[in-house]
């Protein structure tokens, strides 16, 4: 449950289309002088994020694909970008996710008072946690604005789970910077902390990995095809190793009989899936300026990986320019997708399988997704915030569906202010 992360001012149909940091600046002649090149970013930016999130459905994979998946996330972040020199820039984020779930509650549904229930979450110490994160871009700039060199650290911590990162990215500006390739690389190196449903503990030999390596390869063209009409493709390779089942999520078989505690069925094993996956991802985005009021954003992408999962994402957005100040953009997801392979419902597994899963992110479905957000944005940053020059503020609310019953809702604040 789509996170990625964010030079200075584009002054071309990029900007206004994706709303992004890019890498070029102008060159602005005066007669008798020089020419003066822009820096990449004037002054440092720091931008305040927060969300605030919440889910429910019945069909928890802890609890093998039958009980509350009942979820709620607050996740504040800060990020922060500061220009080095005319040319480099240092961009560091900091993001904490702290989460109560019911379904992670029932890892051990016997820790509380009251009776265990797959429905009910437990009301012991084991259903919230927090999720801590951090990221450290450097950018370079060549003198011309038509090359981008950028570098990432990354790392995050979980209390059953760590991971570090490190990416690279490579930005070509080409035909009078109408068109803009960008190569990526990155790899995270994940650990975990071994834990298994409270009955089945006590086995040393259900798994003998606790870490997970994955290598992403990516490739983006962006071309503007007119003056009201910019197209990008993408392409993503994703390798992944190791332990990619999670240990505490419980699975039922048809052939063995059913074992209970209170009105809680006790696991017959735990998860188990492949110890490796192959994905490809290709997408493509179609952004045009309809008139200066309106424009129009279209996605589409094609998902396929060796586990069997194929699907097909659709995205239109519809941003409308209210003034000079506000926007409001109206916005449609459709998804579907297969199912895994190795995935099948609450005691539907039989025990002579090799790899087997509940998790309903793994089962084929169809989701709609709505949304809406608003944005203001002081071009002169005029007004003040605690200091700064206010130069945005952002407000998007989201609402999810399943048709196996999950739904979510999101709403999301961001602010966006420029120093001195």
């Amino acid at each position: 449950m789509d996170t990625t992360q964010r030079i200075g001012a584009r002054l071309c149909l990029a900007l206004a289309l994706f709303g992004g940091t890019c890498v070029r600046a102008q060159e602005v002649t005066t007669p008798g002088a020089e020419t003066y090149q822009k820096r990449v970013l004037e002054a440092s930016e720091l931008q305040i994020l927060s969300s605030y999130y919440q889910q429910d459905g019945s069909n928890a994979a802890v609890t093998g694909g039958r009980g509350t998946e009942q979820l709620t996330d607050v996740h504040p972040t800060v990020i922060l970008a500061t220009p080095l020199n005319d040319n480099d820039v240092l961009t560091a984020s900091f993001g904490v996710s702290a989460y109560t779930s019911a379904s992670s509650s029932n890892i051990d549904p016997f820790d509380g008072k009251k009776p265990a229930n797959p429905f009910q979450a437990s009301s012991g110490a084991s259903g919230s946690d927090t999720w801590i994160n951090a990221t450290v871009t450097y950018a370079h700039s060549s003198a011309d604005r038509n090359t981008v060199w950028s570098g990432t650290l990354s790392g995050s911590n979980e209390y059953d789970y760590r991971s570090f990162g490190i990416g690279g990215s490579y930005t070509r500006l080409m035909n009078q910077q109408n068109t803009e390739l960008t190569l990526r690389a990155s790899t995270y190196q994940d650990g975990w902390k071994l834990i298994y449903p409270i009955e089945l503990r006590g086995n040393e030999a259900l798994l003998d990995e606790t870490g997970r390596q994955s290598y992403d390869l990516g490739l983006n063209l962006s071309q503007l095809l007119s003056r009201n009409l910019q197209g990008t493709v993408s392409l993503d390779l994703v390798r992944q190793m190791g332990l990619l089942s999670t240990p505490f999520q419980r699975v039922y078989f048809a052939d063995v009989p059913d074992r209970f505690r209170n009105d809680f069925p006790l696991a017959d094993d735990i998860e188990r899936l492949p110890d490796s996956r192959t994905k490809i991802a290709l997408g493509g985005r179609l952004h045009a300026y309809l008139s200066e009021r309106f424009v129009l954003r279209t996605f589409y992408r094609y998902y396929t990986d060796d586990w069997g999962v194929n699907s097909h994402t659709a995205n239109v957005e519809v941003p409308v320019k209210l003034g000079t100040l506000f926007t409001l953009r109206p916005g449609y997801r459709y998804y579907v997708q297969t199912a895994a392979d190795q995935f099948a419902g609450f005691n539907e597994h039989l025990s002579g399988e090799t790899f087997y899963t509940s998790d309903y992110d793994l089962s084929a479905f169809v989701a709609n997704q709505y949304s809406l957000g608003v944005s203001y944005t002081d071009i002169l940053t005029q007004r003040r915030l605690l200091g700064w020059n206010l130069k945005s503020i952002d407000l998007n609310g989201s609402a999810y569906r399943r048709d196996n019953g999950f739904r979510a809702a999101q709403v999301a604040v961001g602010i966006k202010v420029v120093h001195d």
